[in-house]
């Protein structure tokens, strides 16, 4: 599923790329949305870490420009393993910078959903213990039966008597399913 965000996103950033430089990007965005997505999902996070690590004890601009790197070696690889044309000098640089602002923006949205969906594992999740447990014992059940809404209730509130039930909350769930 991120991968297909991702890939779509970055077809979209690529023909951005295309229109607002002196790069020739066309059709070619397609398959270089896949090489832009595997460094993005592979490679990306090597060469921040090693950047950061290089760049941890400099100023702001030391660590603007390791990032700026990154997203040039990035660029780099894209333009030498696709069909994108980089052009003139301008080619280079600015697609780099456009890059790093789409993925600003990328992984905010990613970030949304990605709380949206925990959300909804949350709560399917919280479902169908509570449906376990009624079946398990009676007297859990009388529990795990929500009571009807009034006109006070609330999202928040169905989630802290679901916290109640098991002293966690929706995150910490989450956090604990994802171990394993």
């Amino acid at each position: 599923m991120r991968f297909a965000s991702l890939y779509v996103f970055n077809v979209v950033v690529l023909l951005v790329i295309g229109w607002l430089t002196p790069a020739r990007v066309g059709l070619h965005a397609l398959w270089a949305s896949v090489i832009l997505t595997l460094a993005t999902l592979v490679l990306k996070p090597m060469l921040k870490r090693a950047a950061t690590s290089l760049s941890a004890g400099g100023t702001k601009v030391v660590q603007y420009l390791a990032v700026f790197v990154v997203e040039f070696v990035i660029w780099l690889l894209t333009v030498w393993l696709s069909g994108v044309r980089a052009g003139n000098v301008w080619g280079w640089i600015v697609p780099p910078v456009i890059l790093l602002i789409g993925w600003v923006v990328y992984d905010q949205i990613d970030d949304a959903l990605s709380r949206k969906a925990g959300e909804l594992y949350d709560a399917a999740g919280a479902r169908i213990s509570a449906s376990r447990r009624g079946s398990a014992s009676p007297t859990s059940s009388a529990a795990s039966v929500p009571s009807a809404p009034s006109a006070g209730s609330s999202r928040a509130t169905a989630a802290g008597r679901e916290e109640l039930q098991d002293g966690l909350t929706p995150e910490q769930r989450r956090m604990l399913d994802e171990l394993g």
